[in-house]
């Protein structure tokens, strides 16, 4: 048995040969990944930040949509990539607000919670911050759709989702006030109903808001 045939030795470079005598299959070294459109879609991101030239600026931003394009959504529900929050995503957004929220609206429950809400500060900032959550929750979380932050205010907040609440703090502010359900006399009580009234609204502009794509 010669060199060459002996099983299993070791080429000059520490590899061993695959049976079939292919050279031998070595992890990078470097442990590089492959760019992904991700990357370039980021780095075309930091790019526009930087041009100054108003039609070299156009030029980035199509060639980011063009990428967005080849950018494959994570499995999700309807397996849309969305980005941004543009006037379209407004109004579906107040009509998952306006659907959710009438029976708020109509119902003199709102106003008795929101009077009780008065009274106990820390259940107001509590549902506050409940509501924050299941709208978190439902664009972020539950993968109805891929949803993906861009351009987040001040780089931390997702501009989606102030848009998401704001929509539905406003829709109820409105809503109870056009519906004479609140009386500003009494500024925390109001706070209060608009509140109630504003959870099933915020949960009503997301879904609207993700679910038509």
């Amino acid at each position: 048995m010669t060199d060459s045939d002996a099983p299993g030795r070791r080429h000059d470079d520490g590899g061993v040969p695959d049976d079939d005598g292919d050279a031998p299959n070595e992890p990078d070294p470097t442990g590089a990944t492959e760019p992904t459109v991700e990357d370039l879609i980021e780095d075309l991101e930091t790019l526009e930040g930087v041009v100054d030239d108003t039609d070299e600026r156009r030029k980035v931003r199509e060639a980011m949509r063009t990428a967005r394009t080849l950018s494959p959504p994570r499995s999700s529900v309807f397996g849309k990539v969305v980005r941004g929050f543009d006037r379209g995503d407004i109004a579906e957004a107040f009509l998952g607000s306006v659907l959710f929220g009438v029976p708020m609206l109509v119902e003199g429950g709102t106003t008795e919670v929101g009077a009780y809400l008065a009274a106990n500060p820390a259940y107001l900032v509590g549902t506050a911050v409940v509501t924050v959550l299941l709208v978190v929750g439902i664009i972020y979380v539950a993968d109805f759709q891929d949803v993906r932050v861009h351009r987040p205010i001040l780089g931390v907040v997702p501009r989606r989702l102030v848009g998401v609440l704001g929509v539905a703090a406003l829709t109820a502010v409105l809503g109870l006030t056009a519906w004479g359900r609140v009386d500003w006399a009494d500024p925390a009580v109001t706070l209060g109903s608009v509140l109630v009234a504003a959870v099933p609204m915020a949960v009503g502009a997301a879904l609207g808001d993700l679910l038509p794509g």
